[in-house]
């Protein structure tokens, strides 16, 4: 496992330990332990983690994730930890890098931004970089169903477009705070929008952006 994933997974599994199987998340209608079950079977059974994009494929996602809400806690904590087994492609460390930087990163906000007093996390500038190299690669799926142009902005200046049109509106905040806006999570993210104020009001009620 890369060195990022690695950091943002042991982490994840740690904040989930702490906070019980019954805590709130970020994540509409999931608790804790809902999010636990969801890393696990998105790593250890690719059969139905495919539901997560493809329809046809949900009522079996929901068949295994039932499957694995239902086991012990402590359980789904120690998957978590130990990472994915040999056979599944998020052992190799391109993969795990590609695949699961944001993915751990945004989660544990999740549980982090879920209690009353969080605060954001001061990370480096190696991270923040990764952060945003994979943000540029994916801003342009993740803004497909935006109803406004946007722009995403690094405080230094750095722009990707996520969706051309107008009126534009450009959000600026650390590749970190960027990420966690583009994945859904707008009202817990650390950023400034400028632009037109209908334009502005229309993407505040875009519920998440992509997927």
């Amino acid at each position: 496992m890369s060195t990022h994933a690695k950091r943002e997974r042991l982490l994840l599994a740690d904040l989930l330990e702490t906070a019980g199987p019954d805590a709130p998340t970020l994540c509409e209608g999931w608790t804790t332990r809902d999010l636990a079950a969801h890393v696990v079977v998105r790593e250890r059974r690719p059969d139905a983690a495919g539901g997560i994009l493809i329809k046809q494929l949900a009522p079996r996602l929901d068949r295994v994730m039932a499957e694995y809400t239902g086991k012990p806690y402590e359980e789904l904590i120690q998957l978590i930890r130990t990472g994915p087994p040999r056979f599944s492609p998020f052992s190799l460390k391109p993969v795990d890098e590609a695949s699961n930087i944001i993915e751990f990163y945004v989660h544990t906000e999740d549980v982090r931004r879920a209690q009353p007093d969080w605060s954001a996390r001061e990370l480096d500038a190696v991270f923040q970089d990764a952060l945003w190299s994979r943000l540029e690669r994916t801003a342009r799926l993740m803004g497909r169903g935006v109803p406004t142009g946007l722009v995403l902005r690094r405080p230094d200046g750095q722009t990707v477009v996520a969706h051309r049109g107008t009126p534009v509106v450009t959000v600026t905040g650390e590749p970190s705070e960027l990420v966690l806006f583009s994945y859904g999570r707008q009202s817990k993210a650390k950023v400034e929008l400028d632009g037109d104020e209908a334009a502005i009001a229309k993407l505040h009620e875009t519920k998440q952006l992509g997927i």
